[in-house]
């Protein structure tokens, strides 16, 4: 798969309250062609500021853009071929459907039979070709961002890049629209860079993710690799949620240690990205949902349950480990009607198998 997009040591630097300000530091990253690749991480990360600086809306402070192996670090943004989609929909209100896709085939000069044709196209690929005739008022929050998406596709840009575009809309819509988006971007084979803080957002719709922080890539990969191998305690505790538990690596058996927690010693998967040295100092990342109650079982720690919260279709037990820390953790448990309900104050052994705990260094 050829590469579409390369980042080479990108940087920028603002003077912010009288001060250098390092939005995003020495960013290398390849991106593949037809390849759904999402900046993820908290606000302020740099995410959006990578994302306009590969738009052309910013200009690098040092490093270069290469599109297709050709150098666009100061090419202005209409001339780099990509569409941008924003977390407002940028509609014109006075404008009818099929104007506002039309907008930028007009700019062109093209024909009138072809942009009749084009707006077809993509008005056919995003569902709404019998809105054409409509203002953007008349429409649903997710049938404009459709096009708002649409504006951009029947411009036919090399990539397109989204900044957060569906967290204007409910919860519920949210969920449709990830699927549209994607199932858009595979059938057309698009590459797209996609901006978000949403962790479920990321996993669900993502080829790769890169975890920013800070200006800086914390870690990038496949979904299941960052959940499943995070390179940090920072990204274990992003993506997803997770059990982060201090303790010291006393030894190693292949691809697995001997994790101690306290008096306690309990055996888990040698993180692969950031594997911790034997007598340091490490952490031992366990989901929720792998771990479960029992008594007397290998494996195991013993706790404390100290809250609990009913979610509909689970039940997040909040735990302390015993004779060990005041840190509390949580466990997620499938909700059943009539399954037993376990009280607040109860000890017993919090259990997970070997493979669903993974050991990082500290």
């Amino acid at each position: 798969m050829s590469v579409a997009l390369c980042l080479q040591n990108i940087s920028r630097h603002y003077i912010k309250d009288g001060k250098n300000f390092t939005a995003v530091s020495s960013v290398d990253l390849e991106v593949k062609s037809g390849e759904f690749l999402t900046f993820l991480g908290p606000s302020g990360c740099g995410k959006t500021t990578t994302l306009r600086m590969i738009a052309g809306f910013e200009t690098p402070s040092s490093g270069e853009i290469l599109l297709d192996g050709e150098n666009i670090t100061s090419v202005p943004a209409n001339e780099r071929q990509m569409g941008f989609v924003f977390q407002n929909y940028a509609l014109f209100p006075h404008m009818k459907i099929f104007d506002n896709v039309a907008y930028g085939l007009k700019i062109r000069g093209e024909s009138k039979d072809t942009i009749k044709k084009k707006v077809h196209e993509a008005l056919a690929m995003v569902g709404l070709e019998n809105a054409e005739g409509n203002y953007p008022n008349q429409l649903s929050g997710g049938e404009q961002q459709r096009v708002a998406l649409a504006r951009v596709l029947v411009l036919r840009p090399k990539i397109i890049l989204m900044d957060e575009p569906l967290s204007n809309l409910d919860a519920k819509l949210r969920l449709h629209m990830r699927t549209e988006i994607r199932r858009i971007q595979k059938d057309l084979s698009l590459t797209c860079l996609y901006v978000t803080h949403d962790q479920k957002e990321a996993l669900t719709m993502s080829d790769r993710i890169m975890v920013m922080q800070r200006g800086h890539i914390e870690q990038l990969g496949t979904p299941f690799d960052l959940y499943d191998d995070p390179a940090s305690a920072f990204v274990a505790d992003f993506i997803g949620q997770a059990n982060l538990i201090p303790g010291i690596l006393e030894s190693k058996d292949g691809d697995f240690g001997i994790f101690s927690v306290g008096e306690r010693r309990v055996r888990a998967r040698l993180g692969k990205q950031n594997p911790p040295e034997i007598g340091k100092d490490a952490l031992l990342v366990v989901r929720p949902e792998n771990l479960s109650f029992a008594q007397g079982t290998e494996n195991s720690l013993p706790v404390k349950l100290v809250n609990r919260l009913f979610e509909g279709d689970r039940i997040d037990y909040r735990f302390k480990i015993k004779n060990f820390t005041d840190t509390v953790y949580s466990m997620g448990v499938s909700f059943l009607p009539g399954m037993p309900i376990l009280e607040e104050g109860k000890e017993l052994e919090a259990t997970f198998v070997p493979q669903a705990g993974v050991i990082i260094k500290k």
